[in-house]
């Protein structure tokens, strides 16, 4: 539902569902600007449901003092509590004309009996947000750019997202940073690793590629440099874990599939999957099962089995390596 009218959203009720909170909170800001355009003076305010009383439902859609048309969010409306629940599908059924109702569930199984109810109210306006699928991400990033007015590279996006996360609000605020500094330019790797390379996910995933690979001294090298810089060894651990699973995915994935739907399969976005199948071909599903041991192994050490997370990991390191020449 990007960028309501008025229209669309005042004597009406607008549901916001799905665990994504960042794409809840987008939509909630879409809706409240529709109503500061339709009207400069318009009231906001908010509130979570678990606040709400028979007595306080009244009071959302009266007008103030200072204008008749309001915007109106309950939020955690799982949370609303039992006695609130035919006040709000009252309302919902007649809303007032000047007023913008925003409810927003978490997507839970709490409180669906009146996401049921309110479904079936023709007033009402569904909006469902969905967590991003790991092939989705570079290209969310691509969309945030060019609505920020810029372009980026594909493999810039990619690096982008390796560097900070899959984290949806995370890469909103890099691309927001990046076409900020670079306004109205073609974003590269370059631009993306001068600000932000140096993150502690990237130098773990290079870390675990270049062991997966079997290139010791590279590994090695860059493993000293992470952990200089101050990465968690757990970070590492996690990287070779999500190495091992990949790996692990593809072997048993369906043969003949398109690299979309393989991607979706295995878990990675497309771009990984290119490194994936790379590593691959080194690896035996004898050996991907030993890695996976070692991989536990490590993350065992370095949670207190083993009182030096360093020499821990540059054994994992050496043991994926040697793994990877067996095969």
């Amino acid at each position: 539902m990007a960028g309501p009218r008025a229209a669309d959203v005042l004597g009406r009720v607008t549901l916001v569902t799905g665990k994504e909170e960042f794409f809840n909170e987008r939509t909630v800001s879409a809706v409240r600007s529709a109503v500061r355009k339709h009207d400069a003076d318009a009231e906001v305010s908010e509130s979570p449901a678990g606040d709400l009383s028979p007595a306080t439902l009244g009071e959302l859609s009266a007008p103030s003092l200072f204008s008749s048309t309001r915007c109106v969010v309950v939020g955690s409306l799982q949370d609303l509590p039992d006695d609130c629940v035919a006040g709000v599908l009252d309302y919902a059924a007649a809303p007032v004309e000047d007023v913008a109702l925003v409810l927003v569930h978490n997507g839970g199984q709490k409180g669906s009996g009146v996401l049921g109810k309110l479904r079936k109210i023709a007033t009402v306006t569904e909006v469902r947000t969905e967590p991003l699928k790991p092939s989705e991400y570079s290209r969310f990033v691509a969309g945030e750019v060019r609505g920020l007015g810029s372009s980026i590279d594909t493999d810039a996006a990619d690096v982008l997202v390796s560097a900070v996360g899959q984290d949806a609000r995370s890469l909103a605020a890099a691309a927001h940073q990046l076409t900020n500094d670079f306004a109205g330019e073609r974003l590269s790797v370059e631009m993306v690793k001068r600000y932000f390379g140096g993150r502690a996910e990237a130098k773990s995933f290079a870390v675990a590629d270049h062991a997966f690979f079997g290139r010791r001294a590279a590994a090695l090298e860059e493993l000293r440099w992470a952990l200089d810089a101050g990465t968690a060894p757990v970070l590492v651990t996690s990287a070779f874990a999500g190495s091992a699973r990949g790996l692990a995915r593809l072997k048993g994935a369906r043969r003949g599939a398109r690299d979309a739907d393989l991607a979706r399969d295995v878990g990675v976005p497309p771009w990984k999957l290119r490194t994936l199948r790379d590593q691959g071909r080194a690896w035996s599903e004898q050996t991907l099962t030993q890695a996976v041991r070692a991989v536990a192994q490590a993350d065992a050490d370095i949670k207190g089995a083993a009182t030096d997370p360093s020499y821990a990991l540059e054994r994992l390191v050496l043991t994926i390596a040697d793994l990877h020449d067996r095969s």
